[in-house]
C-alpha cells in the first residue's frame, strides 16, 4: 500500500479511536431528493442563520455560526465525523507524526461526557493513573456536559508544564480529582524486550507513522539477542487506540506471508478495497505468536488482531476488544481546516465486521493482580493456653521449615518470575490492565501468553524428536 504524506495530501485515511458508530446503513433508505428539495432546505438554513445573526441575545460572528453549523452537521452523522479548524488540523498532523503537546490521552464523547479510551504509555495521563473507561466530568472545575468533544480537547491542551485538574468518574468509585501536568508527548510506538531468553515481547502503543519501522527494528533486535533460542513472539495490543490504516496493514504484513489482511467497503461498491500480504512477508519465519488484546484495543489494533486471528497466524488472548469497525477519511478544506468523515467500514479476512461487537479472543484471560498471600488468621497449637512446649533442641521457631506447596506458592508457581508466596488475584468486572503493570513480572496476562508459547515450543520439540 502506498503511504500518503499527511501534510501534502488533500485526503488521508485514518482509523481513529472513537466510540462505535451507529449503523446508519441499517436504517430505511430515504427517498432521493430533487434539486428543488435541496434548495428549500438551504433556504431554511439561510433563514435560521439570518435570524440568529440579527436577533440572538449576544453578538456572534459569521465564522462562529458557520463553524458550529458544520460541526453539528457532521457530529449528527456518527461520533467519528467532525470538523477541524485550521489549528485543530495542524495539531492532528503533529499527533500522527508521533510528537505533540498535551496530556497523552485518547478520548471520545459519550452521553455528553468525555470518555477515556486509553491513556498513552509514558505520558502525563498514564502517570496520573487515568484508565480506559474513565469519564471526565469536569475540566478545571468546569462541567463537561454541554461541551463538544473539540471544546473539551482544546481545554485540556495548554502550555507545557502547566497543570490541569480533571474530575473523574470511575465505575464503583465516587468522583475524584486528579491533577495532571501538561508535557510534550513523545510517543515511542513500539517497545520490546526478551521474556527470559526465549520469548520476544513487542508492545505497540499506537499506530502512528513510526509503528511499522519500530516493529521491524524490534524484531531484528530480539533475533540478535536471542539467536536460535527465540521460541515465540508476544504482540501486545492492549490499550492501543489505533491510528493509521497503512500502518495497521504494514504491521500485519510483518507477520503474514500471504493472504488478505483487511478490506474496506464504502457507500459505493466500486470503492471497495482489499489489502493483501506482500513480500517479504513474515519476518519471524513462522514463530508461534500470541496477541494480547483488551477493551482498550481499537481500530487499527483490531485490524491487526483480526487479520492474525482469521489467518490462523496467532492465538488471541485477553478480553474482548473495543469494537470500532469504521474508517475515517481526513479531507482538507483549502484555506480553512479539514473534515473527518466516516467513509467506509472495514472487514477482517473472513468477512467479519467487528463494528460495535469487537473481537473475541481465542482464550479469555481477565486481568489479575499478582499479590502476596495474606497471612492466615487460623490459630495453631502453640497459641493454645497451656500447650506443651517443643523440647526438641533442633526445632526452629513456630512456622519454621518447608511448607507444602499450595496454589500460589513457589511449588505451584502461577506465572514466570512470580515471587514465592504470591498468587494472581482476579479483578471482578475489569477488562483493562493497569498500564504500569504491562510488560512487568506482575503482568498476569503476559505471563499466561509466555506460558503458552513455551508449551508450544516444548510440544514442537517433542513432536520433532518423535
Amino acid at each position: 500500500m502506498m503511504r500518503i504524506p499527511v501534510a501534502a495530501a488533500t485526503a488521508a485515511t485514518f482509523l481513529w479511536l472513537l466510540l462505535p458508530a451507529a449503523e446508519a446503513a441499517d436504517s430505511p433508505a430515504a427517498p432521493p431528493q430533487t434539486s428543488a428539495d435541496t434548495y428549500r432546505e438551504l433556504d431554511l438554513f439561510g433563514e435560521v442563520f439570518e435570524r440568529v445573526r440579527s436577533e440572538y441575545v449576544e453578538t456572534v460572528t459569521d465564522e462562529q455560526l458557520v463553524e458550529a453549523a458544520i460541526n453539528g452537521m457532521l457530529s449528527a452523522l456518527d461520533p467519528h465525523s467532525s470538523y477541524m479548524n485550521a489549528k485543530s488540523f495542524r495539531d492532528m498532523q503533529v499527533q500522527v507524526q508521533g510528537e505533540f503537546g498535551g496530556l497523552g490521552i485518547e478520548v471520545t464523547m459519550e452521553n455528553g461526557l468525555v470518555k477515556v479510551i486509553s491513556p498513552i504509555d509514558d505520558t502525563p495521563a498514564a502517570r496520573a493513573g487515568l484508565k480506559p473507561n474513565d469519564y471526565i466530568v469536569e475540566i478545571d472545575a468546569e462541567p463537561v456536559l454541554g461541551m463538544t468533544l473539540n471544546d473539551a480537547v482544546e481545554k485540556m491542551r495548554g502550555p507545557v508544564g502547566s497543570e490541569i485538574k480533571l474530575t473523574i468518574r470511575r465505575e464503583s468509585r465516587d468522583p475524584f480529582q486528579v491533577t495532571v501536568k501538561r508535557a510534550v508527548v513523545k510517543i515511542q510506538s513500539v517497545k520490546s524486550q526478551l521474556e527470559g531468553d526465549d520469548i520476544g515481547y513487542l508492545r505497540i502503543t499506537s499506530f502512528n507513522e513510526q509503528a511499522d519501522s519500530g516493529v521491524k527494528n524490534a524484531i531484528k533486535q530480539l533475533q540478535a539477542k536471542a539467536g536460535d533460542k527465540l521460541a515465540g513472539i508476544v504482540l501486545d495490543l492492549r490499550n492501543n487506540p489505533g491510528g493509521l490504516l497503512d500502518q495497521a496493514v504494514a504491521v500485519s504484513n510483518d507477520f503474514l506471508s500471504q493472504g488478505e489482511i483487511v478490506s474496506t467497503r464504502g457507500r459505493h461498491s466500486e470503492d471497495a478495497q482489499r489489502y493483501n500480504a506482500q513480500a517479504p512477508g513474515d519476518l519471524t519465519k513462522g514463530l508461534p505468536m500470541v496477541v494480547l488484546i483488551n477493551g482498550g484495543s481499537a481500530s487499527a489494533s483490531e485490524i491487526v488482531a483480526g487479520a492474525l486471528q482469521d489467518q490462523h497466524r496467532a492465538v488471541l488472548l485477553g478480553t474482548r476488544s473495543f469494537g470500532k469497525g469504521s474508517v475515517q477519511t481526513i479531507i482538507q478544506l483549502p484555506g480553512h481546516g479539514a473534515m473527518r468523515l466516516t467513509t467506509a467500514r472495514y472487514y477482517t479476512p473472513s468477512g467479519r465486521s467487528i463494528q460495535a461487537k469487537g473481537i473475541e479472543p481465542d482464550i479469555i484471560v481477565e486481568p489479575a493482580k499478582i499479590e502476596r498471600l495474606a497471612v492466615s488468621e487460623n490459630r495453631h497449637e502453640a497459641d493454645l493456653p497451656g500447650a506443651l512446649k517443643n523440647t526438641d533442641p533442633n526445632a526452629g521457631p513456630p512456622g519454621h521449615g518447608k511448607a507444602p506447596a499450595r496454589s500460589g506458592d513457589q511449588g505451584a508457581n502461577p506465572a514466570p518470575n512470580v515471587p514465592p508466596g504470591t498468587t494472581p488475584v482476579s479483578q471482578p468486572g475489569a477488562t483493562d490492565v493497569d498500564a504500569s503493570v504491562m510488560g512487568t513480572p506482575e503482568d498476569y496476562q503476559l505471563a499466561r501468553a509466555v506460558d503458552m508459547l513455551r508449551g508450544l515450543a516444548l510440544f514442537g520439540h517433542h513432536a520433532a524428536a518423535q
